[in-house]
């Protein structure tokens, strides 16, 4: 998702360093949001000048130390992988990389805001900005306040949503915040009933598609978050709140076992020839 991060936050007119640790990832993010660009211009929502100033406004780099000598950095919006351990590492970095007024973000799913603050000494200034994917294309971001996040943070953060043409909505600290406390059960469950035999995949999305008006069925859904994102998210809430009622679904747990994690690999639930 961070290139789709970037891609609205320049697209918005901010100056924009996208960092990761791959080059090969950062080469992939940048083909992505040219192509999406190039998108925007065939469907008259972006001229060719507007896209090229917005490329123009995105640099690459694979090494965050980058940020020490970078001292008018407002904002980082954190997006790897939904591991604690990987998030906890990185904002410890952070705080010590970053001038002292910048706000640091996560775009975690579903990892407390509360605890990633702990690896900063900037509490304060920590808080969740949870985009929905793809990025350039939904509006919603849920706005995380974590226990010490100050309401200065959370005002200029929901400011800055606004300003990218997001709606932001603000909610408070807790495992899954809103919209993966509801939506991964329902994916679970989905999954459980492709275990049982009830139905199959396709027949589930149908069910929910045109029953629900659910724009995109929950196994297609899932395949495109990544089912390994998904089983993390679901030990998220089954560690913080009910370790019966979150349970994963054994197919679940096979299936990322296998590699099966959906879009990002190639197969999950269906097959991806892209």
């Amino acid at each position: 998702m961070g290139n789709g991060i970037a891609h609205v936050f320049a697209q918005n007119g901010w100056q924009t360093l996208l960092i990761d640790v791959s080059s090969e990832s950062l080469q992939k993010g940048r083909a992505t949001i040219e192509k999406n660009t190039e998108r925007q211009v065939s469907k008259g929502t972006l001229t060719s000048d507007q896209r090229h100033q917005l490329l123009g406004r995105i640099t690459t780099t694979s090494s965050i130390d980058i940020l020490k000598g970078v001292t008018d950095v407002e904002l980082v919006v954190e997006a790897a992988t939904e591991n604690p351990k990987i998030k906890f590492e990185i904002f410890t970095a952070l705080d010590r990389l970053c001038p002292p007024s910048t706000a640091l973000a996560s775009n975690t799913s579903s990892i407390s805001i509360t605890e990633i603050a702990k690896h900063t000494d900037r509490a304060a200034q920590v808080i969740g900005m949870h985009f929905m994917n793809p990025v350039p294309v939904m509006k919603l971001v849920e706005v995380i306040r974590g226990r010490e996040t100050s309401s200065g943070t959370v005002k200029r953060t929901l400011e800055i949503v606004k300003a990218l043409g997001k709606t932001p909505v603000e909610v408070n600290d807790a495992p899954g915040f809103v919209s993966n406390r509801v939506l991964m059960p329902m994916i679970n469950e989905a999954i459980f009933c492709v275990q049982d035999g009830i139905a199959t995949a396709e027949g589930i999305d149908e069910v929910m598609k045109l029953g629900m008006n659910h724009p995109i069925g929950p196994l297609a859904l899932a395949d495109l978050i990544g089912l390994d994102v998904c089983l993390a998210i679901m030990k998220v809430l089954q560690d913080g709140l009910d370790r019966h009622k979150y349970k994963p679904a054994p197919l679940l747990e096979k299936m990322v076992a296998e590699g099966r994690l959906g879009r990002k690999s190639g197969a999950g639930f269906y097959v991806y020839r892209d």
